[in-house]
């Protein structure tokens, strides 16, 4: 069934570029047309046919120096997994004002340390209902109030020249009810008219809808939303947010081809947004369904042939056990890890480390040539997903936990230092999300003296558990909640705002003052980056677990290598108000000193380790 890939070479290209996707064509269709049978039968056979013939056109139109990038990353194929590695995000217009104003910050990137650098949804989108940007009107056009196509291209060249990886969104679920494909297929233009789930009355919709949950009740009941015409069409987020229908072959040539333009404009990693969702089946929940890893790797197989360094990155909020179905070298190389995120701040609510000891024993392997994204916060609400039965086995009654987390986090507990504030709460259900900054969460609005050790210490285990640490940029300066989104219309009924401020440009100011609190963040925050970046053994992802015998402290292993020869760092993270004490048992197996990576010196460790409030060691065993 193999297309003749000889019809698609263009003049122009060399023996030697022919040549080389000559070899991944021989390497990768095998298992992309395999994909595609599973998911389409026969009826996709003339789509993939073209599909290849899109994705050698793509390859060709590709720039030489990202085609130097493909053998380069080909060559070190762990390269993501660096202990050099940092990534920031941020809105550009919130950051910078636009992409030039982004080209200006690039050498406070560098001053960072940044090597990967996640742009929030950046192309065009309905001015009232873009929904952060998520709901996307042209994969091809870049916000006109942010810049051009050409303009971000150049910018993803300026980064890779200061050695940053760029990373956007790609809206894999859902377009904007404004995007031309939706356009048409509500006017029925043939080959379009199936390129969305619609239908002509309630009686689907009702059938899918006794087994899919509800994921926005303020916005629309269920998960469809009636067209002018009568027609019910399938919205799963927002009522200006329409699913596209992956049961179509065409969409998914149409998508993978939008893929492929972003990863010649330097693009060098997709986050896969709501990747749960893209498959639909009735009778069942349509989140997580077999055909959507399917169709995961059958993109990964598309890119390989035109975009080779290209890597995927999954957001799955969904179950632990769900989340790393999605993470292989051939689905998703890297992946959110939302469960460590909303554990550190369970830990730092309830001041006991053994929900994340337990996630990072049992969940934090995952398979080589992959690795985790790391962060303490995201753009986004926090959602408590762990595991009802892993909180089981301490006791924990999950439904209960959430409460008194969600009641913490928006300081409707007693005693509580953080300032979050309530998303989609929803009284009927009792369900709750928490939004707010880093700092805000930690207790620095509260005037908390702990807060700013509380967020270097949720930060010291982003940096040391492997994998990609992330920051939201503007929370190394320790920037506060913006309740501004409260008076504008479009915003005002979404309080995930409130953890999107603008460019902290007092705070960037200060962070260099050593007595104000953005200096002590920010001198703490670099001084733990720096030493990551000179710890050898913090690359890669290998963990091993560690005991301290003790509720509030949590410890870990990070093994590797160090000048030529095998050595351990032991991490150890006070999560207590108050001094822990380690008894010299606990840490019988270790020598009687060891080197105090961020500290300095030697420590002594035959007669134990006392641990100042929220105090934290990396030590080189």
């Amino acid at each position: 069934m193999a297309p003749k890939l000889a019809s698609a070479r263009r003049p122009g290209t060399t023996d030697r570029d022919w040549a080389a996707f000559q070899e991944r064509f021989d390497a990768e269709f095998p298992r992309l047309e395999s994909l595609f049978r599973r998911i389409y039968g026969p009826d996709g056979d003339a789509e993939l046919r073209q599909l290849v013939l899109d994705a050698a056109a793509s390859w060709q139109a590709r720039p030489a120096d990202l085609k130097a990038l493909d053998a380069d990353r080909a060559a070190n194929p762990d390269w993501f997994q660096s202990n050099g590695m940092l990534g920031g995000v941020c809105y550009v217009d919130l950051y910078a004002g636009d992409l030039s104003g982004l080209r200006d910050r690039i050498p406070y990137f560098r001053e960072l340390g940044l090597t990967y650098l996640h742009l929030m949804p950046l192309f065009r989108a309905p001015e009232e209902n873009s929904d952060g940007g998520y709901a996307v009107s042209s994969y091809r056009d870049v916000n006109p109030a942010l810049g051009t196509m050409a303009e971000l291209a150049a910018v993803a060249r300026e980064l890779r020249e200061n050695g940053i990886a760029l990373v956007v969104d790609f809206i894999f679920n859902h377009t904007s009810n404004e995007h031309e494909w939706a356009r048409k297929a509500v006017a029925g233009e043939p080959g379009f008219e199936d390129f969305y789930l619609i239908f002509p009355d309630r009686t689907m919709p009702d059938a899918y809808e006794e087994t899919v949950r509800e994921i926005f009740p303020d916005d629309h009941p269920g998960s469809f939303i009636q067209l002018d015409d009568g027609r019910w069409i399938w919205a799963t987020f927002h009522s200006f947010q329409w699913d596209l229908n992956y049961r179509n072959p065409r969409v998914f040539r149409a998508m993978a081809g939008e893929m492929l333009y972003l990863a010649n404009q330097g693009v060098d990693i997709v986050r896969m947004d709501a990747v749960a969702f893209i498959w639909k089946q009735l009778g069942t929940p349509c989140e997580s369904l077999p055909e959507a890893h399917l169709l995961l790797q059958a993109f990964n197989a598309v890119c390989r042939l035109a975009a080779p360094s290209l890597l995927f990155k999954s957001e799955a909020i969904v179950h632990p056990d769900e989340v790393v179905q999605y993470i292989s070298p051939g689905e998703c190389q890297l992946s959110y890890n939302p469960l460590q995120m909303a554990l550190i701040w369970n830990t730092l609510a309830t001041r006991e480390v053994n929900l994340l000891a337990q996630a990072l024993e049992r969940r934090h392997h995952i398979p080589d040539g992959t690795a985790w994204v790391n962060y303490v916060r995201s753009h986004d609400d926090i959602g408590w997903t762990f595991s009802d039965e892993d909180a089981a086995e301490f006791g924990i009654n999950g439904h209960d936990h959430r409460s008194f987390l969600n009641a913490f986090f928006v300081n409707r507990f007693p005693g509580s230092f953080a300032r979050g504030v309530p998303f989609q709460d929803n009284p009927r259900t009792g369900d709750c999300r928490v939004s707010g900054t880093t700092a805000s969460l930690a207790g620095l609005e509260a005037g908390d003296g702990s807060a700013v050790a509380r967020i270097l210490l949720a930060h010291s285990i982003v940096l040391s558990t492997g994998g990609i640490p992330l920051l939201y940029l503007g929370d190394e300066v320790g920037q506060l909640n913006d309740y501004a989104y409260r008076q504008d219309p479009a915003k005002a009924e979404d309080s995930r705002w409130v953890g999107r401020p603008e460019y902290p440009a007092e705070r960037y100011a200060e962070r260099t003052d050593p007595a104000t609190d953005a200096g002590k963040i920010f001198a703490g925050l670099t001084h733990l980056i720096d030493v990551r970046r000179r710890t050898p053994e913090f690359a890669g992802g290998r963990l091993v677990p560690f005991h301290t015998h003790n509720p509030h402290v949590l410890a870990y292993q990070r093994p590797g290598t160090s000048d030529g020869g095998e050595s351990t760092i032991l991490v150890l993270a006070n999560f207590g108000d108050t001094a822990q004490h380690l008894e010299a048992a606990t840490l019988g197996g270790m020598p009687d000193t060891a080197e105090d990576l961020i500290g300095g010196g030697r420590v002594p460790l035959r007669d134990g380790l006392t641990l100042e409030p929220h105090g934290l060691r990396w030590l080189r065993v």
